[in-house]
């Protein structure tokens, strides 16, 4: 074979390998996930999941955030130990907005001890070390990105999560009130973030998200149920560590610092496949919220 006859045909095996690479579909966000590694999931802590069960035989399961909300997450916990919650129900649901739960029948019932009323505002934080940015701008902070697993905003002094989608936030009267706790609600529609660093954010909702969502939209000012109906009352709600092991709900979230999330938000971000027709190239951090799975 002439030298010159081997570099054409070294050319031609390049040209082909391009060729087959860039014929070879970009996997879709749903592909990533369900060929993720198992080392890029995390368990989350039973500790950490409370489950509510309703009287129409429904439930839902939230994912506590204590470490940016310690002190509204441990009321939380208490309300919960103690079965003060038990007696609650779904009270307000706003089209487009939020669906909120707390005490039916009066304005508040008295706290179980432990319980602050009046906790500090964890609205803002600061900075951690173990923030990772995404790329595309946002408009309501100077950067958005995560910190294991949860989206926050920064703007370089302070840090805070944002008001995506099934994030649970804590009902609050005006300022300089701070709410204990006692009424919390979720974000069921597009995501509230001028919301952002006014109310504590405590965490978000994990499975069930459509037994908060679809329930009929309350009638009176703010969404609000004039009486709520049965199937939205509480019949227990419990710490996922406190249930019988095999009764516990498992999950596991992606981490955020894995290989397998950069794809999953790249991917996210520059839709492929027959039906996009223009690629956004952009993502907003509400639609990178870490997915979420029942542990295999």
């Amino acid at each position: 074979m002439t030298l010159t006859k081997a570099i054409k045909l070294a050319g031609l095996g390049v040209a082909l390998a391009t060729l087959t690479a860039a014929d070879t579909p970009a996997l879709s966000p749903q592909e990533i996930v369900d060929a993720a590694p198992a080392s890029a999931w995390k368990d989350i802590p039973p500790e950490d999941m409370v489950v509510i069960r309703f009287k129409d035989g429904t439930s839902s399961v939230l994912q506590l955030a204590p470490e940016f909300a310690p002190v509204h997450v441990a009321n939380i916990k208490t309300l919960v130990k103690t079965g003060w919650l038990n007696s609650a129900a779904l009270i307000r649901v706003q089209d487009n907005y939020v669906t909120q739960w707390g005490y039916p029948d009066a304005e508040e019932a008295p706290l179980p001890a432990g319980v602050i009323k009046t906790p500090p505002a964890e609205y803002e934080h600061t900075p951690s070390k173990n923030f990772k940015p995404l790329k595309y701008k946002d408009s309501f902070a100077a950067k958005v990105g995560h910190v294991a697993s949860w989206p926050v905003a920064t703007d370089g002094q302070s840090q805070w999560l944002t008001h995506c989608y099934g994030m649970i936030g804590v009902a609050r009267d005006v300022a300089p009130d701070t709410g204990s706790g006692s009424q919390l609600y979720t974000v069921i529609g597009q995501a509230p973030r001028a919301l952002d660093r006014n109310v504590t954010l405590v965490g978000r909702v994990i499975a069930g998200m459509e037994n908060l969502s679809a329930r009929p939209r309350g009638t009176e000012d703010l969404g609000f149920y004039k009486t709520p109906p049965e199937g939205g009352r509480f019949t227990s709600v419990t710490l996922a560590s406190d249930l019988p092991e095999a009764e516990r709900p498992k999950f596991q979230v992606m981490d955020t610092d894995s290989a397998t999330f950069a794809d999953w938000v790249k991917a996210r971000a520059n839709r492929s496949g027959t039906f996009f027709v223009k690629s956004a190239g952009a993502i907003d951090i509400c639609n990178a919220t870490a997915p979420i799975r029942k542990v295999p």
